[in-house]
């Protein structure tokens, strides 16, 4: 444990001090001052590096470099206090003086003494709406996680600047204002693979659970209701399923979990402590106090479990986490991104980490190593979009796998598959209507029940057992049928678990008259 902290400590030593650049760094910053010294000044440029990457330590080193040619100021735009102060520290360490632009500074009376500002966006609007602060001389304007487009409203302000948006995700937070409207052209960094391999990254081991997504609604922001999401995320089943799903794969790692709703994260709190684990609660109504107690005890506890809203997908950085619990569904891949690369971070002990999605993330996006075409995001965001499977589409190709804890109850039974697609194929090529599928499913299902039990009742408690494989069931079943309907499908698995369990209470019968 000494050993792991030490290691930790000399790492955030060598990023305080030293502040070399890696190759392929290099290299994009060669490719982007080519097109600062040679494209039109009011050139806008945009820059994607994957998360984990080093996107602040590029940008730092060319402000560095920017203002050692040039006779003109750069300006850095984030979109929250905290990445201000972070990039601030940053410039710091490439020797650049900087100055913060927050809402408590309503002048700059001293802006002659800096050549660097760093400014929250609004904080900036609002400023220069008010017409106290004017900045003048600005060469190049820097915009940090620039997907988020806020800046736009200063664009104005700004014509005669070299324009530089930083992203690992060109894809706008809102579908009507594309960035290639904002931008010209778009430079791409090496891609997650690469840094993989190239030993920069850890890499990611990903595990899905299936989670049927279909009552979640879609709000105004094209993303999934928090209410929607904490109705279904806060239900016993899926509460289960997270916790073992915690057990099976990450039990004594340092893991994050991320939700999309505050009363999720509280009902994951209380289940895990009841559990007996070590867990804290943190979102946007913690206190800065607590929340800087809890991320050093984050921080300082090897088996911690951090259960959150939000706020952790930017400006956070802890390369001890070992497993990234997505508990939430998603249809932003910037917000996909930014979740995952929390857990990329290499460390001399630590060359892999674990994912564990319940909420077909990676059935949606893909995994989050696999190769992505930006420049085609880049220019037809709406394609790639549309192009995106959609929760029923996902849904219909889950494989149910029963799990080593309840096939054990099934020790009696040799096999516990039944392919519902192959089944109906055969009923088609004999003639036979489509319900025989159904009566042969049951019987196995019932038999496994009365094979694995000494009394009715707990042949009946093992049914119980068997809800997702019945569902999983009915949806194919569903699939096969030239038209079904969502209530359809509910009704007949509510009919399927009425005749099970009267076909389970006959066989019990023929089993005693059996053994009499």
């Amino acid at each position: 444990m000494l050993n792991r902290k030490m290691s930790q400590k000399n790492l955030e030593l060598e990023i305080e001090e030293k502040k070399e650049l890696y190759a392929y760094q290099q290299g994009d910053i060669d490719a982007i001052f080519e097109r600062i010294n040679n494209a039109p000044r009011n050139h806008h440029l945009l820059y994607q590096l994957p998360t984990g990457g080093g996107k602040t330590v590029v940008f730092s080193e060319i402000v560095r470099r920017y203002l050692s040619y040039n006779d003109k100021k750069v300006l850095v735009l984030t979109h929250r206090i905290e990445l201000c102060k972070q990039t601030s520290k940053m410039l710091k360490g490439f020797n650049v003086k900087n100055k913060i632009i927050n809402s408590k500074i309503k002048e700059l009376p001293d802006q002659d003494e800096y050549s660097c500002f760093v400014a929250m966006v609004e904080t900036l609007k609002n400023r220069l709406n008010d017409e106290k602060l004017k900045i003048g001389n600005i060469g190049l304007v820097i915009i940090d996680e620039a997907h988020y487009n806020s800046f736009r409203k200063l664009l104005s302000s700004f014509k005669n600047s070299f324009i530089l948006g930083v992203t690992a995700t060109p894809l706008s937070s809102n579908i009507k204002l594309p960035m290639n409207e904002n931008y010209d052209e778009l430079i791409i960094g090496d891609p997650i693979n690469k840094l993989i391999e190239n030993g920069y990254l850890a890499k990611a081991v990903t595990y899905s659970y299936d989670v049927g997504l279909t009552s979640l609604k879609v709000g105004i922001n094209g993303d999934y209701t928090v209410k929607s999401s904490d109705d279904l995320y806060t239900n016993m089943v899926m509460q289960e399923k997270l916790l073992h799903a915690y057990t099976e794969k990450s039990l004594g790692k340092k893991t994050l979990i991320f939700n999309n709703g505050i009363h999720t994260s509280l009902y994951v709190y209380e289940t895990f402590k009841e559990a007996g684990y070590s867990i804290k609660h943190l979102d946007n109504t913690t206190s800065n106090e607590e929340r800087k107690d809890i991320l050093s005890w984050f921080k300082h506890t090897p088996d911690a479990i951090l259960t959150s809203v939000g706020i952790l997908t930017t400006g956070f950085d802890e390369p001890t986490v070992e497993t990234i619990i997505l508990n939430r569904a998603t249809k932003s891949l910037t917000l996909y991104f930014q979740m995952i690369g929390r857990g990329s971070r290499k460390l001399p002990h630590k060359d892999n980490f674990t994912v564990i999605d319940l909420g077909n993330n990676a059935a949606r996006f893909g995994l989050w190593s696999d190769p992505i075409d930006w420049q085609h995001i880049f220019k037809s965001p709406e394609f790639y979009l549309e192009s995106l499977r959609n929760d029923t589409e996902i849904e219909l190709h889950f494989k149910y796998m029963m799990s080593p804890e309840i096939r054990a109850k099934f020790a009696n039974t040799a096999v516990v598959e039944f392919d519902v697609e192959d089944e109906h194929r055969i009923a088609i090529s004999q003639n036979l209507r489509s319900k025989v599928v159904l009566d042969k499913s049951l019987d196995q299902h019932a038999s496994m029940c009365v094979d694995n039990a000494e009394t009715i009742n707990e042949a009946k408690n093992l049914s119980k057992l068997l809800s997702e494989d019945i569902e999983c069931r009915m949806r194919y079943y569903t699939n096969c049928l030239s038209k079904s309907s969502k209530n359809y499908r509910e009704w007949l698995v509510e009919d399927y678990k009425t005749k099970l369990s009267l076909l389970i209470g006959k066989k019990y019968r023929e089993k005693i008259m059996n053994e009499d």
